[in-house]
Formats: structure tokens, sequence, C-alpha cells
């Protein structure tokens, strides 16, 4: 069932996506080699308490360790941070959710190292245009197909592989709601848009092979054929009149070193 959310709830997940953005922005001033993923766990989770919120993933499910997912090279998501150093060539994705005054956020950042390869650094780009190019189609009146028919077609026409067992979602009172959000569709299929929908837009997509392995850990999702992948998120409202994304990467790309995009959004 989809929860259709009122003008002053989607304020309050605006309210909450900031602290979210300001959170990603701390992270990002420390995103260089030789740090460790954890230290950028802790300063996440202590930005988002001192400012009011819960983070969304601690303890998710009674299990996930952590305030951020931070998925480096080959991970897709939820990895868990740790005592890994980054190194030069490395890309790294952080997602993070906030709880804030009873409604959740959620947005994702895939960053890449200084070192990174020109291909590798070609799919980031392609997978964050790709985030617009569903973003665009993300409004009343149109199926939820319209938005993962544009992230598909996008970048299968590089030749990447598009992850089909993990999706975005609704988000409000709880961090994962209906509807579904694929990344793969057929145009003019799927639920109807219509406003009050609140829901995360992240194509996950993977340089090589679509196909994906689950870790041990119960958690860890990596490619099979151990190429890197990318991920970005934004969360949008639907609203009659337009479509507004209430996450904001705005913190990030004024607080990492590396400008590392061609065009701006």
């Amino acid at each position: 069932m989809v929860h259709l959310k009122t003008d002053e709830e989607i304020e309050i997940i605006k309210e909450g996506a900031q602290i979210l953005g300001k959170a990603h922005g701390e992270v990002a001033r420390l995103v260089k080699p030789g740090v460790k993923t954890s230290s950028l766990d802790k300063v996440a989770e202590e930005f988002i308490r001192d400012h009011g919120g819960i983070p969304s993933f601690k303890n998710y499910n009674g299990s996930f360790p952590a305030s951020l997912c931070i998925s480096v090279n080959e991970v897709v998501v939820h990895g868990f941070p740790g005592n890994y150093e980054l190194r030069e060539a490395d890309i790294i994705a952080v997602d993070c959710g906030v709880y804030y005054k009873g409604y959740h956020s959620d947005s994702a950042y895939t960053y890449p190292l200084e070192g990174v390869k020109q291909e590798t650094l070609l799919l980031l780009e392609r997978t964050y245009e790709s985030l617009y190019r569903g973003i665009e189609q993300a409004k009343a009146g149109n199926r939820m197909g319209d938005v993962s028919h544009a992230i598909q077609n996008y970048v299968e026409s590089f030749g990447y592989g598009v992850v089909r067992e993990l999706v975005g979602h609704g988000v409000g009172k709880n961090l994962h709601e209906d509807p579904e959000v694929p990344n793969y569709g057929k145009r003019g299929k799927g639920v109807k848009l219509v406003p009050g929908m609140v829901f995360a837009i992240e194509p996950m997509i993977n340089q090589g092979t679509r196909n994906v392995v689950q870790e041990r850990d119960g958690w860890t999702i990596r490619t099979a054929d151990k190429r890197p992948s990318a991920h970005f998120e934004h969360m949008v409202a639907i609203k009659k009149e337009k479509t507004e994304v209430l996450t904001t990467h705005k913190y990030i790309e004024e607080n990492y070193s590396f400008k590392w995009r061609s065009r701006s959004r």
C-alpha cells in the first residue's frame, strides 16, 4: 500500500533531508586516501545526532551495525564501515538515512578518488546522469515504468549492467515503503504516479554484468564479476504542479575536494 503524504509531512521530510545532506557534506570533507571508512561513519552519526536526528540505518532489522552503508569499488550496496583505508584509485559509495520528527530521509553518492580510471569515472558520470533522467520522468500522471525505463535505456546504451535484485522505494514513517522503484522497466507500465507520493530513486549500475552476489555477512552485495559499481540516490515528492527533489548533494559538492563531474546539475 502506498502511503500518500500531506504537504506538512513533506515539509518535515525536507527538514530531515537537510540534516542528511549536511551530514553527507561532513563526510565529503574527509574522503581521501588513507582515511578509514569507520571514521566516515563516526562523523556522520555524530552530526546526525547533534542535529536532532537518529541514523536510520543503525540497527536496521536488528542487525545493520553502522550509520552509513559504505560500498567500495565492486561493492554495490550495504557495505560495512570498518578498518579499510581508502586508496587513490577507489570509488566509494556512501548511503545514509536520517530519522527526524517521525519520518525518514535517504540519499546516496559515489565518490571517485583522484586516481580512478577514466572508464570508471565515466561509469559514475553516466550513473549520475541516469538518476536525473529518472527524476525527469517522475511526475504526476506518469507511470513508474517511465522512470525505470529512462534509467535503464540510458545506461544500457553504454553497455552497463542494471542491478535487478535491488530497487528504490517509498520513504516516510518507514525507511522502506511502497512503491518499489526499479531501475529497469517499460514505459507506461507500473503504478501511476500521483500527488503525495514520496520515494527514493537510486540507480545501482555496474560496469560489467548486472549479476550480483551477497556476502556471508548477510548484507554486503558485490558484483559477480568484481568490476566497479556506482550508486546515486535522491528522494522526490510528487506534487500536482511539479516534482520536488527533497534531498540534496549540494553540501557534498561544496566540500569534496575533487571536482570530478564535467557538468553541473
